[in-house]
């Protein structure tokens, strides 16, 4: 049954439902909504941070370590551009991350109002995704399309900016089905939009350029580990002969010891 709730109010919904039981942040005015409505949701454990910076690197190494969505949340201005590095590295190391960012009211963006900042265009590069929520008829939707895409294909950090007004809107709330939008990677799982037939045709044609190669190598990184595609690439080497490096994040995809590992490429590398 539907029911009238605030903005923020939905947002805590949404990441329960999700299922998202912990978040690191740090608070500050423009998302002082949201962490009013917090102790109303016991469900979701929040680990304060002595700077945001810290909140997006926790959120990044609890991804890592769970293989679940991590969620950082940081007010408007400095507090959202504190959270640039910990998703740059999200970014470029593949892990599925949600940030969290207050802004100012709607009426005062692009105005230059005290911590003001565009952090949709800030972190445009280094992130699958973000949005800026201009209703709170909108956002039970973006938060689930942000953790889905978060979670799809080749993992990554999204960011969702919600001004402070949008999170003190009401609007009459649907709870989502159960299991609508899992917080946990499915290893194996096809990115949206990737129909089979195209994927089985990716496949032979990578067969026959595999074929045709002279000095075949296999340099296999951090999607084996996300995939837990460890045995199949195990079976591929061996059933090919093609001898194997891995990257700085796929040393552990492939075992040092076989006798076709060469060890890791690079400065770093052998």
């Amino acid at each position: 049954m539907s029911e009238t709730l605030t903005g923020a109010q939905i947002l805590c919904r949404e990441l329960m439902a999700a299922g998202v039981d912990v978040i690191f942040g740090y608070p500050g005015g423009a998302i002082m909504p949201f962490y009013h409505a917090l102790p109303e949701y016991p469900g979701l454990r929040h680990i304060l941070v002595r700077h945001e910076q810290a909140a997006a690197h926790a959120a990044d190494g609890y991804a890592r370590a769970c293989g679940r969505v991590g969620v950082c949340v940081a007010t408007s201005g400095p507090g959202a551009t504190n959270l640039v590095t910990g998703l740059a590295t999200a970014h470029m190391d593949s892990s599925p991350l949600l940030a969290i960012t207050g802004q100012v009211a709607r009426p005062m963006i692009g105005r230059d109002a005290f911590q003001e900042t565009d952090i949709i265009g800030l972190t445009l590069p280094i992130t699958k995704y973000n949005h800026l929520v201009q209703d709170v008829s909108e956002l039970a939707s973006s938060v689930r399309e942000a953790i889905t895409i978060a979670l799809s294909g080749r993992p990554g950090p999204v960011l969702l900016d919600i001004p402070k007004d949008v999170q003190n809107q009401k609007f009459e709330y649907e709870p989502p089905a159960a299991g609508a939008t899992p917080g946990v990677l499915a290893p194996g799982a096809v990115a949206p939009g990737v129909s089979p037939g195209r994927l089985e045709d990716a496949i032979q044609e990578a067969a026959q350029l595999i074929g045709a190669a002279e000095r075949p190598l296999m340099m296999i990184g951090h999607g084996v580990i996300l995939g837990n595609a460890y045995a199949e690439v195990r079976a591929l080497a061996e059933k090919t002969g093609i001898p194997v490096i891995t990257t700085l994040l796929g040393i552990s995809a492939f075992p040092e010891s076989h006798p076709l590992h060469l060890g890791m490429p690079g400065m770093h590398g052998t």
